[in-house]
């Protein structure tokens, strides 16, 4: 069997690649792997960090700033004949066999595999997996907030019942900081969507994939540390996740359910904001801008 791509997408981030590197043997043990990186124009010491304490890898340098998706899409590029590929964002921390019970899950309708993420310094995994954007799902999320209507499939995106990840369990999409993709889901979907800078290409790749026939599920006897979080603090990359999201919607509904669906997400954002959250009403402004949903270069 051809070898497992791992594939990373760098962009100023020599200071998690230490950690990430340092976990990637005992993460990938059982396997036979190689690493390919595609690194985003990183302006600190990203690259010089891959050859000192990963000689062997392959590191593609992409020339400019293009996004998650441009940089998956580099990375396969250049990956070579493989078995499949696991891609991981670099704030990664697999534990111990991670990626081998992602990728024994491949197979029998799975194209997408994904592991129990836990933030750092928390024993509880994280809510993961995801439901597709709907009308009813993002009204319940702007009325009652997403964890509250997630125990509730028809009112929130979020998958909140702890039973979900306590099992093997299918979803619409998932996180996508660290998925193992089958061969035959790659060749069957194609590139990642360039379109999406960052945010919301794992969700459009997930949801071609389920169209196609290849489902995701999450394995919760795999595990890791996701150190990730910034849209959570940024007001700039929750703008651009919240358009990003709408714009999704719109490619997949018709101009009158994505006029309800934006109202929808717009009311969300505008409340939060009435309760000081600024990431909300830089959003809610956003969302009333006749060009917002226009593809844009990113932050």
């Amino acid at each position: 069997m051809s070898p497992i791509a791992v594939l990373v997408v760098t962009w100023n981030s020599a200071s998690v690649l230490p950690g990430f590197l340092a976990a990637l043997p005992d993460g990938m043990a059982g396997l036979d792997w190689r690493l390919v990186v595609a690194d985003n124009d990183s302006s600190d010491d990203t690259v010089e960090v891959l050859r000192t304490l990963a000689p062997d890898a392959t590191v593609v340098r992409t020339g400019r700033n293009a996004g998650y998706a441009a940089g998956v899409n580099a990375a396969l590029d250049a990956a070579g004949d493989h078995g499949g590929v696991l891609i991981c964002n670099p704030d990664i921390r697999m534990r111990q066999g991670c990626a081998k019970r992602l990728v024994d899950q491949l197979g029998d309708g799975v194209g997408i595999a994904v592991p129990l993420l836990y933030d750092e310094g928390r024993d509880t995994p994280h809510f993961s997996l995801r439901r597709e954007s709907s009308v009813s799902r993002a009204l319940g999320e702007a009325v009652i907030g997403n964890r509250r209507a997630g125990r509730f499939p028809r009112l929130s995106e979020l998958v909140t019942d702890p039973a979900a990840y306590r099992r093997p369990t299918r979803a619409d999409w998932a996180t996508g900081a660290l998925m193992a993709v089958s061969a035959d889901c790659l060749a069957a979907c194609g590139p990642w969507d360039e379109s999406f800078f960052l945010y919301s290409e794992e969700t459009e790749y997930c949801l071609r994939a389920r169209d196609l026939g290849y489902a995701t599920q999450l394995e919760p006897t795999a595990e890791a540390v996701h150190l990730g979080g910034d849209s959570q603090v940024s007001p700039r990359l929750w703008t651009l996740l919240t358009l990003n999201r709408v714009r999704l919607y719109r490619r997949r509904h018709t101009a009158l359910a994505t006029l309800f669906f934006r109202g929808a997400v717009f009311l969300r954002e505008a409340s939060r904001a009435a309760f000081g959250r600024r990431a909300s009403r830089m959003a809610a402004t956003a969302l009333l801008r006749p060009g917002a949903l226009r593809a844009t270069p990113g932050p």
